[in-house]
């Protein structure tokens, strides 16, 4: 019964796997080609192959059509792959030190801690150290509202749902009184940052916030993979992790930072972008089983994915319009955020 039900995780794992990489591969092909200048297969192929080196006719002889490939597109459509992984790993890492399924960066009130961060360090002008100033501010925004999270919602070893919830609501207020009083104190300029920041958008993404970005999740991408067995053991139970060698407060410092890492590159450059690491983390779980390692892998490529499917939509669902990213995630998030409390509340017979 054992071996049959191991082979039927398998199989679904080998499925997920498919499916992901060819929505992953569709998604980026379709947001490479769909936008106000339309631009076929052979031309992103050509264009591709002549960066590579390799003399090809399906290049596009238009330079405007290269500069929109290159300048444009494929550093939006990088950046959502980079984020969304980021989003949905933070996402799957809380859930497991955690122990509770409703645990998320946006939800708790990490993100908006982030956004704090990297506004104050805009209307400040903070620039101590270059381009990554809003980068790290973002991240001690980020980790002081982990900090907060986990030290108010820990309780006997375990994490209360209603503690974890009110947390999540006052550290989201202050953080969103924050903004208002920066709103307030900025200049023009400032305020429209800060608002891009509260919806959330891949808008005017460069190759230089890529090159922050990308290296900071692939960091923290492996970082999780290598602690999965650690999680794994934890879902057993804080008692029996520590009897099986498990340093249980140090994974949960360690991985507090990750998550404030992870989640403050993303929101330094993206913005707000909340659900992402409630939702793919769940579905994935759902299919593949709870070990750590495969669902933090699977969690990044779905989370890539799903970032660029909903920025695909954000760009083109209504004709000469950008809407905020963080908007669409939100209406497929929130119904999802409801079901998992409804679930949680069957199970366990009340809120405790």
């Amino acid at each position: 019964m054992a071996a049959a039900r191991s082979v039927t995780r398998v199989s679904r794992g080998i499925l997920l796997s498919v499916v992901l990489a060819v929505v992953l591969v569709a998604s980026v092909l379709a947001s490479s080609m769909v936008g106000q200048l339309p631009i076929t297969p052979a031309e992103i192929v050509g264009s591709l192959l002549r960066a590579a080196g390799i003399p090809n006719g399906w290049a596009p002889a238009d330079p405007i059509v290269e500069s929109t490939i290159w300048i444009v597109r494929f550093p939006r459509i990088v950046m959502g792959l980079a984020v969304g992984a980021a989003l949905a790993v933070a996402g799957a890492v809380m859930q497991a030190i955690f122990g509770n399924p409703l645990a998320e960066p946006g939800v708790v009130g990490v993100s908006s801690g982030a956004a704090l961060g990297a506004a104050a360090a805009i209307v400040f002008g903070v620039t101590a150290i270059g381009s990554w100033s809003i980068a790290v501010l973002a991240f001690l925004g980020g980790l002081a509202a982990t900090l907060v999270v986990y030290f108010v919602s820990r309780a006997n070893g375990r994490t209360e749902v209603v503690t974890l919830l009110l947390t999540g609501i006052a550290i989201n207020a202050f953080a969103g009184a924050g903004l208002a009083f920066l709103l307030f104190a900025g200049d023009t300029a400032s305020r429209e940052q800060i608002t891009f920041w509260q919806l959330g958008s891949l808008n005017g993404s460069l190759w230089r916030e890529v090159a922050i970005v990308v290296p900071v999740m692939l960091v923290g991408l492996v970082a999780a993979v290598v602690l999965g067995r650690r999680y794994d053991l934890l879902a057993l139970g804080e008692r029996n992790a520590r009897h099986l060698g498990v340093n249980v407060e140090s994974l949960r410092i360690v991985s507090i930072v990750l998550v404030a890492l992870l989640t403050g590159v993303a929101v330094a450059f993206c913005g707000i972008i909340a659900f992402v690491g409630l939702v793919v983390p769940h579905v994935i779980r759902m299919a593949i089983g709870p070990s750590h390692r495969p669902l933090i892998v699977a969690s990044a490529v779905g989370g890539g994915a799903l970032i660029s499917i909903a920025d695909l939509v954000a760009r083109t669902v209504v004709p000469g319009a950008d809407l905020p990213i963080g908007m669409l995630t939100s209406l497929i998030g929130g119904p999802f955020f409801f079901y998992l409390l409804y679930r949680q509340r069957k199970r366990s017979g009340g809120w405790a």
